[in-house]
C-alpha cells in the first residue's frame, strides 16, 4: 500500500468522490451525481473551515477513497477536543483491500496530531458490515444517535 496518497479533496476530485457517495442503496437515493455545483459549493466552505479536513486516498491517480474529519473543540470531558468520521466511502473495487483500516487509522493517527482525545464516528444503522469493520478497529457502539430533517 505504499503507493497510496492521502491528501485534501480538491474540486477536480468531486466527480469521484460524488459518485463513491452515491454507489450504494442509500446514496442512491440521497445523492446527485447529475448536478456537481451544491457539492463544489460545500467544497469551499470546508476548505475555508481549518476544522474540516476532506480527503482523498489515491492510488495510481485514481480516488479510491474519501472521508471527512472535523474537529470538534468542546467543554465536556474536561474540554477535551474530538474528531468526527464521516462520509467514509472506499471505491467498489477496493473494498477488502485493506485500505479501508489504512484510512480510518490514518484518521486517528490525523485526530491525534490535532490534539484531539477521542475520535467518534456514525455509521447509518443499516450498515451492519460497516459496524463490524469499525468494531474490529476498536471502535465500541457506545451511544444512539439521532438526526432531524430540517
Amino acid at each position: 500500500m505504499g503507493d497510496l496518497e492521502i491528501r485534501p479533496a480538491a474540486s477536480d476530485d468531486v466527480p469521484a468522490i460524488v459518485a463513491m457517495l452515491a454507489d450504494d442503496p442509500l446514496g442512491a437515493q440521497r445523492e446527485s451525481p447529475d448536478d456537481l455545483t451544491p457539492y463544489l459549493a460545500a467544497l469551499e466552505r470546508l476548505s475555508a473551515d481549518p476544522n474540516q479536513h476532506l480527503v482523498v486516498a489515491v492510488r495510481e491517480g485514481r480516488v479510491v477513497g474519501t472521508l471527512q474529519l472535523t474537529v470538534l473543540p468542546g467543554l465536556s470531558r474536561k474540554g477535551s477536543t474530538r474528531s468526527l468520521i464521516e462520509g467514509v466511502r472506499i471505491h467498489s473495487d477496493e473494498r477488502g483491500s485493506g485500505l479501508g483500516t489504512r484510512f480510518i487509522e490514518w484518521a486517528i493517527e490525523e485526530s491525534r496530531r490535532q490534539g484531539c482525545q477521542l475520535v467518534e464516528l456514525t455509521s447509518d444503522a443499516t450498515r451492519t458490515d460497516a459496524h463490524r469493520f469499525y468494531e474490529r478497529l476498536g471502535f465500541t457502539a457506545s451511544h444512539v444517535g439521532f438526526k432531524l430533517a430540517l
